[in-house]
C-alpha cells in the first residue's frame, strides 16, 4: 500500500491527513481506525494527530509542551488585557501562539528572570536560525514588547534587537479578462456571487464572510462595510448590475443571520470553504498562478486606478488608515508605463 501522511490543521484541529491508492482494501483498512473522517474539501481522509498515529505512519513525534501554572495565568492575563483593548480576533491569536512558542523555547525559565539579552538570543538562535519571514519576526517581537510592558510592568529594549527591514512586494495584479475567466467559471449562484462581491467592492476575505443581508442598501446602490480592519465602518458602491445578481441569490437561497451562510442555516460560511471556491474556479479558467483571494481586492484598486478614480477614493473604498498604503498601486498600474516608448523599438 502506497500512502503518505502529513500534520495538518483542519476546522482548527490538530490532524493527519493521509493519501493513498484509491482501492476499496484500504479505504476499509483506514476506516479502522479511531476517530477518522473524510473531508470533503480537502478530498482526503484524516485522523487525530496523536502520539500513536505518528508512529503508526512514521511522522516523528512531538515533545508535549505543557508551560508551567505561571505562565499560563500570565498568559490568559494578557489575552484580556488585549480583548479589552478590542484588539482583532487575528491579532489576538498571532500574538497568543508568538508567545507561546517564546515561552516555551526558554522552557523552565521564569517570566522575570527573561531579560533583553535573552530576547536577543531568542531572534538569533531562534528566527533567524529558522528563516522565518520578516513579518513573522515583527510579530514576535511586538507581541513580547506588548506582553512585558502589559502584564510585567517591565519595558524592554526591543530597539537592541535586530528587526529587519520592511519587504517591498509589489501587490499581485490580474487582468480584466482573468478576472472575467474567474467570475464566469463557476454556475453556482452563491459561488458567483461572493467572488464577485470581493472583487467589485474590493473586499477582504473576512469582510465578505462577516456580510449580513441588511449591509446590502439597494435604493442607495451601497455595502456597508462594518466594523473592519481597525474596527471601521465604511461603504462601498454596487452596481446594478450586482444588486441584480445578489438578488437572485437570496431568492434561491434565502440566508437568515449571513449573507453568505455555510452548510447549516444560520451558520457562517468558513474562509477554508470560500477559497475552495476560489481553487475550483481558478482550475476551471485554467488559470495556473497561485491566485488567492487577495489578489482579486489588489486587482480592484488596480483596476480603478488605471481608469483614471482618485487615489484619495481608492485609500476610502479599500479602508487605508495611510494614504501611503494604498500608494503602492501605482507602482503596479500599467495606465503610464503603456505610453512609454522603449529605446530598443528604434533600433
Amino acid at each position: 500500500m502506497k500512502w503518505s501522511a502529513q500534520p495538518i490543521k483542519h476546522f482548527k484541529e490538530r490532524r493527519i491527513a493521509i493519501t493513498f491508492e484509491k482501492k476499496q482494501e484500504y479505504t476499509d483498512r483506514v476506516k479502522l481506525i479511531e476517530d477518522v473522517r473524510w473531508s470533503s474539501s480537502l478530498r482526503l481522509w484524516h485522523v487525530p494527530d496523536t502520539e500513536e498515529n505518528r508512529i503508526r505512519f512514521r511522522i516523528p513525534v512531538e515533545i508535549i509542551y505543557t508551560p508551567s501554572p505561571e505562565i499560563i495565568t500570565a498568559l490568559k492575563t494578557f489575552e484580556s488585557f488585549l480583548l479589552s483593548r478590542r484588539y482583532s480576533p487575528n491579532t489576538i491569536k498571532t500574538y497568543m501562539e508568538a508567545l507561546r512558542v517564546f515561552f516555551r523555547y526558554f522552557n523552565e525559565r521564569q517570566i522575570g528572570s527573561i531579560n533583553n539579552d535573552d530576547i536577543i538570543l531568542f531572534n538569533n538562535e531562534y528566527i533567524l536560525k529558522k528563516n522565518l519571514s520578516s513579518s513573522y519576526q515583527n510579530q514576535m517581537v511586538n507581541a513580547i514588547k506588548l506582553f512585558y510592558r502589559t502584564v510585567e510592568n517591565r519595558n524592554l529594549e526591543i530597539e537592541k534587537v535586530h528587526r529587519p527591514k520592511s519587504e517591498k512586494t509589489l501587490p499581485n495584479v490580474l487582468s480584466k479578462e482573468e478576472v472575467k475567466g474567474i467570475l464566469n467559471a463557476h454556475g453556482n449562484t452563491k459561488h458567483v456571487a461572493m467572488l464577485s462581491l470581493i472583487y467589485a467592492c474590493g473586499l477582504r476575505r473576512n469582510e465578505l464572510i462577516s456580510l449580513k443581508p441588511q449591509d446590502i442598501d439597494s435604493k442607495r446602490g451601497i455595502l456597508i462595510i462594518r466594523q473592519s480592519k481597525g474596527k471601521k465602518d465604511r461603504i462601498a458602491p454596487i452596481s446594478f448590475k450586482l444588486i441584480e445578481l445578489l438578488r437572485q441569490y437570496y431568492i434561491s437561497n434565502k440566508p437568515t443571520t449571513w449573507l453568505f451562510e455555510g452548510q447549516h442555516k444560520g451558520s457562517q460560511y468558513s474562509a477554508e470553504s470560500l477559497q475552495s471556491v476560489l481553487k475550483q474556479a481558478l482550475k476551471k479558467a485554467n488559470i495556473t498562478k497561485p491566485v488567492t483571494l487577495h489578489w482579486l481586492r489588489h486587482s480592484y484598486a488596480t483596476h480603478l486606478l488605471e481608469a483614471g478614480t482618485d487615489l484619495r477614493y481608492i485609500q476610502e473604498l479599500l479602508g487605508h488608515s495611510s494614504s501611503r498604503t494604498t500608494e503602492i498601486y501605482t507602482h503596479v498600474s500599467t495606465k503610464n508605463l503603456q505610453n512609454i516608448k522603449s529605446p530598443f523599438d528604434d533600433l
